[in-house]
């Protein structure tokens, strides 16, 4: 096996054992309301947590898989999201405890996502780039479905606890596996030991491309956070009497976020970034629009529509941060993506608990076209670039 799509294969199973973290909160959410007596605000703040620790974290790792090995960086990471997650399942009981337990995983979470992507990209060229980054973070897609799918069974079956700790349990396994079957690209070159390189502030495309990143997870994890909630109070769903199936469709909506990721970055490879940017985001203005208004469809047409949901609005990402790997220099890739995914997982710390304020107040249908303002302001920053660069 050629040693770049080792890398890719082994790197993106670590990315899958890890993210089972991110979304298994998200999964079991009603039963944690439930028992913990959350509001609806509450229950976003927990969620925005993992993002603000994500936050906290990802400049320095970022700059530590520039200046270091990816590697290692990957495994400590791992071993850091794992703990505070199992400890999550074992001993919290409040908001308060939730949220600090929260926030020190998505803290290490830090370490593996971005540094993966550094550690992929410096192995392909920027005409296979797309596709290779798009198998990555499909890979997270199918992670968080495959999570959510789990641990809904998981919690109605036994309880909410033993769901968070068995979708906790496998990031244990990335630094054996990521130490022990990849090596450091021998071509790789140390950056500077400037985190911040003012010279990334001046780069216009640069900074359309992370505007439009960040606007794509605003409308992308308030959809995650919230979809389930609004499947189980639909009428469609009442109707079927399982509560399972919500959480199943939420899993399988969001794997279908895993093939609008492949999808993306095949499609980037051949017609272009920004074409494939801007319908992505297109089509998520539309959706989200309309969403939240959608609850009284017949069962089998409201599943359709949310399977392609979740399928569109991850179209962008792939392109996106692939973009972002071609409009700067090689010795600055990870902290490119750092600084992107620091722009960009700062709105998914406002975006659920804005969502929730508009939900506490008007209900679901004026509580997603808060997704769709986001998704539109992407496209805008999409529609500058074009401009910039006559695409």
């Amino acid at each position: 096996m050629e040693d770049s799509n080792r890398v890719l294969i082994v790197t993106s199973i670590a990315l899958f054992l890890s993210v089972l973290v991110w979304f298994n909160y998200s999964a079991v959410l009603p039963f944690v309301v439930e028992e913990w007596d959350l509001s609806s605000t509450e229950a976003g703040i927990i969620f925005a947590a993992f993002q603000a620790g994500y936050l906290v974290a990802i400049v320095p790792a970022g700059w530590l898989a520039d200046q270091y090995s990816p590697r290692w960086v990957i495994a400590v990471g791992s071993v850091g999201t794992a703990i505070p997650s199992l400890a999550f399942a074992g001993v919290a009981d409040d908001v308060v405890v939730g949220t600090i337990l929260r926030f020190v995983s998505g803290m290490f979470i830090a370490g593996v996502y971005v540094p993966g992507m550094r550690f992929i990209s410096g192995r392909y060229s920027e005409s296979k780039r797309g596709r290779a980054l798009g198998i990555y973070i499909g890979s997270f897609e199918l992670s968080s479905g495959l999570s959510f799918v789990f641990a809904t069974v998981a919690a109605e079956a036994v309880n909410w606890r033993l769901a968070i700790a068995a979708t906790s349990f496998g990031a244990l396994f990335v630094a054996p596996l990521i130490l022990g079957f990849t090596r450091d690209n021998p071509d790789r070159k140390s950056s500077d030991t400037v985190i911040f390189d003012k010279t990334l502030f001046l780069n216009r495309d640069f900074l359309a491309a992370v505007s439009a990143y960040s606007w794509h997870n605003w409308e992308l994890f308030g959809v995650r956070n919230w979809l389930l909630p609004f499947l189980i109070t639909s009428t469609a769903f009442a109707a079927v009497e399982s509560a399972i199936a919500p959480g199943l469709v939420v899993g399988g909506t969001i794997i279908m976020g895993g093939f609008g990721n492949i999808a993306g970055g095949w499609l980037s490879d051949r017609i272009g970034r920004l074409r494939t940017i801007a319908a992505g985001l297109g089509g998520g203005i539309v959706l989200s629009a309309i969403f939240g208004m959608l609850g009284s469809l017949p069962f089998i047409i409201l599943v359709l529509a949310t399977l392609c949901y979740g399928f569109i609005i991850s179209l962008d990402s792939a392109p996106t941060s692939t973009l972002v790997t071609e409009v700067v220099a090689d010795d600055h890739i990870g902290k490119a993506l750092s600084i992107q995914s620091l722009a960009g997982f700062s709105t998914t710390v406002v975006s659920p608990i804005v969502f929730g304020f508009a939900l506490d107040r008007s209900g679901y249908a004026l509580a997603f076209p808060t997704l769709a303002a986001g998704a539109l302001l992407g496209l805008l920053s999409v529609t500058a670039l074009a401009w910039r660069r006559h695409d």
